[in-house]
């Protein structure tokens, strides 16, 4: 399943300019997503993340994760666009940042779910850039009911 940016946007209630998914190119659900940022020099955070060797927080790459697994547990429990409740970070464990990522670079989101227990759902999720490893992490998140 592919989904371009007004999919995307329909699953996710960020915007400008913290939407961090530009598209999902492949969806399992109940089990994987890959999705896609294309990072550009027109980030508002390259001003000052660093002005002279422009680089992509971290924490950044780890919510771009996030926001991909929340579209992939949406989907999952087959939550329609004006049902959707919230996504909330529950835990990050063993992240780990193995290549800087600058503008120009197209970041892909390879997120899986290991299980989801009592409402708290449990993700592997790898960064990647033209194939090579950039951050990893294990996420773990609670998803709560439209108000």
């Amino acid at each position: 399943m592919i989904m371009d940016i007004e999919q995307v946007m329909q699953y996710l209630p960020h915007r400008y300019p913290f939407l961090l998914i530009d598209r999902v190119t492949e969806l399992e659900i109940g089990k994987t997503i890959t999705a896609i940022k294309n990072v550009t020099i027109n980030e508002p955070f390259f001003p000052g993340h660093f002005p002279v060797s422009p680089v992509m927080p971290g924490v950044l790459i780890l919510e771009a994760m996030a926001q991909a697994a929340a579209i992939l547990s949406f989907k999952t429990k087959d939550y329609a666009p004006e049902d959707i409740g919230v996504v909330y970070f529950a835990g990050i464990d063993g992240a780990r940042f193995k290549k800087p990522v600058k503008p120009g670079d197209q970041l892909v989101l390879k997120v899986a779910i290991v299980r989801e227990m009592r409402g708290i759902w449990k993700y592997t999720a790898r960064a990647e850039v033209d194939g090579v490893l950039v951050a990893e992490a294990e996420l773990m998140a609670t998803l709560r009911d439209k108000p």
